[in-house]
């Protein structure tokens, strides 16, 4: 009997296995002339002199895009939210600029307690929102928008992109929990599994005596006295104990405030950075501790420096920053770079000063990936250099809005056609969405549309 019974029961599961068989069959040929008249209607889409824009953009939303890895949390929230976010904390925004008073226009006040003078000048949040006007002018300081579809009072393209983050720096850091949970919803309505941002800068250290020596040193210093410089103060930071409850706390306010963002669908994940336009000490110590910060904590991924390239610091000290991320790189082998570099074009700064950044940040730093990468076209043996990238498979994250804006790189002139002509491996990603006032879905729609990407077959 008890054979029997063994034999029915096995017998039922071949039944069910084979039926399930049939149906798995069924589902992977449906899925198959899905993915046929899909590719087919793509191609048709595509075809032509003029893409049909509209129809690609339905499909782009809908469109799985993996992840945004190029992507600044100040500079995605947008304008209005820092706007709710001024108004919550009480602050005011001046209305007008006097030099006697020390004002500045849609700068926002955070002192608490003003005397009369400025209390007539600093408006409330809700009385911007009142006076048409002043809103939509102080949208377009906040933010990028109107830029380019009617005249208004513009200051150059990157001075208008990177001032935008002194208007509305008081408060992005006002709530980033609920600023994460905003990127998080607003990132999976439009089908992404994946984000990967700079929250908050490192903290950095000064002993005076030990940055002295170290911002005394020139530029193009020798190996051999750069490095003790170097070393002794790493040697500092690790072993303060002040330094290391700091870099601390600066990891597990990054952790909390990711807390309940994961779920089966999404992951969040951050990048520590330095800013290029500090003195050498300043940004030397703040590489240490965002080195040490990927190391204690699994939600830190990589290392960055980032700020406008075509500053006077930045050029100065870009080999020099490159070599202290050699030096940590000895020490925290594990941790990985991604590195703003070569967001530079003709005319930006002298044609010497495109020959090298990109290579630099491969070859000396070893960026595991590059953002922007935009001279790579004027750097010195610049065929070479694809192949390296290709072959090291270094990932350069293209930031199409953000080229165009800043830099004037676009259509036929960005480099994106030389990157998939030489088979550099390359991700579509924001930068800074809230600023520029686009979202990936729109990077992707560029992309599709411009440079016509065929599927596989």
């Amino acid at each position: 009997m008890k054979k029997c019974i063994l034999l029915v029961v096995f017998f039922c599961l071949l039944q069910f296995a084979i039926v399930g068989a049939q149906e798995n069959k069924i589902n992977d040929n449906i899925k198959q002339q899905n993915y046929i008249a899909t590719q087919k209607y793509y191609s048709e889409l595509i075809s032509g002199a003029a893409p049909d824009i509209a129809e690609l953009t339905l499909i782009i939303n809908m469109l799985p895009k993996g992840g945004d890895i190029h992507h600044h949390y100040s500079g995605a929230i947008y304008a209005e939210t820092y706007l709710d976010w001024v108004d919550k904390l009480k602050y005011c925004i001046y209305r007008e600029s006097n030099p006697d008073l020390q004002t500045e226009k849609y700068r926002i006040e955070t002192r608490p307690q003003l005397p009369e003078p400025l209390r007539r000048i600093c408006i409330s949040a809700d009385d911007v929102r009142k006076d048409d006007t002043f809103y939509r002018d102080l949208m377009k300081r906040w933010s990028d928008k109107d830029y380019d579809n009617h005249y208004h009072d513009q200051s150059a393209p990157d001075q208008n992109f990177f001032n935008t983050f002194g208007y509305f720096g008081p408060v992005s850091g006002y709530a980033y929990s609920d600023g994460l949970k905003m990127l998080k919803s607003r990132a999976k309505a439009e089908n992404l599994q994946y984000l990967e941002t700079m929250l908050k800068s490192a903290p950095d250290f000064d002993y005076p005596d030990m940055s002295k020596k170290l911002n005394e040193l020139p530029p193009d210093v020798e190996e051999s006295v750069l490095l003790p410089v170097l070393s002794a103060y790493a040697d500092k930071i690790a072993g303060d104990p002040d330094a290391q409850k700091k870099i601390a706390d600066y990891t597990n306010s990054v952790e909390s405030f990711a807390a309940g963002i994961d779920d089966g669908d999404f992951k969040l994940r951050f990048q520590s950075y330095v800013s290029r336009n500090n003195t050498p000490s300043k940004v030397f110590a703040g590489l240490c501790s965002a080195f040490t910060a990927v190391r204690a904590s699994k939600l830190i991924v990589g290392v960055n420096i980032v700020g406008p390239e075509n500053g006077y610091i930045a050029m100065r000290d870009y080999k020099l920053h490159m070599r202290m991320f050699l030096f940590l790189k000895s020490r925290f082998p594990d941790v990985k770079l991604s590195l703003h570099a070569g967001e530079l074009t003709i005319g930006m700064v002298p044609p010497e000063g495109l020959k090298s950044h990109v290579r630099d940040a491969l070859e000396i730093a070893g960026a595991n990936r590059i953002g922007h990468a935009v001279d790579v076209v004027h750097e010195s043996n610049a065929d070479q250099l694809l192949e390296k990238l290709k072959t090291r498979d270094v990932a350069i994250e293209v930031n199409l809005t953000s080229n165009a804006f800043i830099l004037g790189v676009k259509n036929e002139s960005h480099p994106i056609t030389v990157y998939r002509r030489h088979k550099v491996p390359f991700v579509i990603s924001t930068d800074d969405a809230g600023v520029s006032r686009n979202n990936l879905s729109s990077e992707f729609l560029i992309f599709v549309s411009r440079y016509k990407p065929h599927t596989r077959s």
